[in-house]
């Protein structure tokens, strides 16, 4: 009995141990994913209506979005629209990069990758934030959300180069609250003194005013044969393509933080310290990875196999996407119609062409 009773009290304190771990990683693992969870709605599938009683059904959101989706479930297909823009611009503009923007069949989307608060970090939660922007305005404007619709504040007003603000200008200021209430719900709930949280923050500010940046004046001309005697303008969106090269820009002279910021953001740069960040320049954390090499477990799938271009000298060329280990060169046969003639009436003939094409990958 005696022996029993000593097993049992040595086996209590390692019992609470196994728990406190297992609960400080189920705490890291739920705050790394509720980070980015919201971004699942970019590539989830919400065909139809959502119902309020089918929020709860969504992964990953905090209190704040739920309640977003309750009392306004047609913005939660506009949002959801706007992550889905993000997504695809970001793999657009980083197609010929190492990183090409990977994305991952869970709810983290893009994986291990925005654990780290790298540039590419950055990039994600500034495009993705625009890209709600850019949908919740476009849909106000074409009348698809009851609680708002296009800007009439200026309609009417007279400018001294004798046009005069009309027609419907598209409403950025409610697309800049929508984003801003939900994208930023996660961080804002968490401890507002995080390097992390702050440099999340600022990236989806530049995001929403890159979009108000870019937003651009447009005319028409009204008046006898053609001439231009009255011109009524408007402000309008820009294209999504737009926002997503400035903020490539912007990435590609991202601002490295310090980290012990106390509640502001401080460059890492000592030269540079004293000067403010402005929501032009995105922010991060640290370094990037080496993308070369595969490495799942770091959300890293490597260039090997990647399609690179022999004779160009950017990102894309064999020697900058093949991380130096060369390439193979493959010769495809590429079959297509052409020569096509319409006969009346009525059928198109085409003849069979085959062309020989070098495909190169990286070792």
């Amino acid at each position: 009995m005696a022996a029993a009773k000593t097993h049992k009290v040595t086996a209590r304190p390692r019992e609470k141990w196994i728990l406190l771990l297992l609960w400080i990683h189920w705490i890291f693992l739920l705050r790394c994913g509720t980070q980015a969870s919201w971004m699942y709605l970019g590539v989830a599938s919400l065909a139809g209506s959502v119902r309020d009683d089918k929020c709860n059904e969504l992964p990953g959101l905090v209190q704040e979005q739920l309640q977003v989706c309750r009392e306004n479930p047609e913005s939660l297909l506009c949002i959801s629209e706007g992550a889905r823009r993000g997504i695809l611009e970001c793999q657009s503009q980083f197609k010929n990069e190492r990183w090409n923007c990977t994305t991952q069949r869970n709810h983290t989307v893009f994986g291990p990758i925005l654990r780290k608060g790298t540039r590419e970090t950055a990039f994600i939660y500034a495009v993705l934030s625009a890209g709600v922007v850019h949908a919740v305005t476009q849909a106000c404007s074409v009348g698809n959300l009851t609680d708002c619709s296009c800007d009439m504040s200026r309609y009417g007003e007279s400018d001294v180069e004798g046009w005069k603000w009309g027609g419907c200008s598209d409403n950025v200021d409610y697309g800049l609250y929508v984003s801003k209430q939900f994208v930023d719900a996660p961080e804002v709930s968490t401890d507002l003194s995080d390097s992390r949280v702050l440099m999340n923050l600022h990236n989806n500010e530049v995001g929403r005013e890159t979009v108000k940046h870019l937003m651009s004046r447009r005319c028409r001309c009204h008046g006898v044969s053609g001439s231009c005697a009255v011109k009524t303008c408007w402000r309008g969106l820009p294209p999504f393509q737009d926002i997503g090269r400035a903020l490539k820009q912007s990435y590609e002279r991202s601002v490295r933080l310090a980290v012990r910021s106390k509640r502001r953001l401080r460059r890492k740069d000592r030269r540079r310290r004293r000067e403010p960040i402005s929501y032009s320049e995105l922010v991060h954390l640290r370094r990037s990875p080496n993308y070369c090499r595969n490495r799942p477990s770091k959300g890293i799938l490597g260039t090997r196999g990647r399609v690179c271009n022999r004779t160009s000298t950017g990102p894309e060329s064999c020697d900058l996407l093949c991380c130096g280990r060369g390439y193979n060169t493959q010769v495809v046969r590429h079959v297509e119609r052409c020569h096509c003639k319409f006969h009346w009436c009525c059928y198109v003939e085409c003849k069979r062409c085959e062309t020989m094409v070098d495909v190169h990958t990286c070792k």
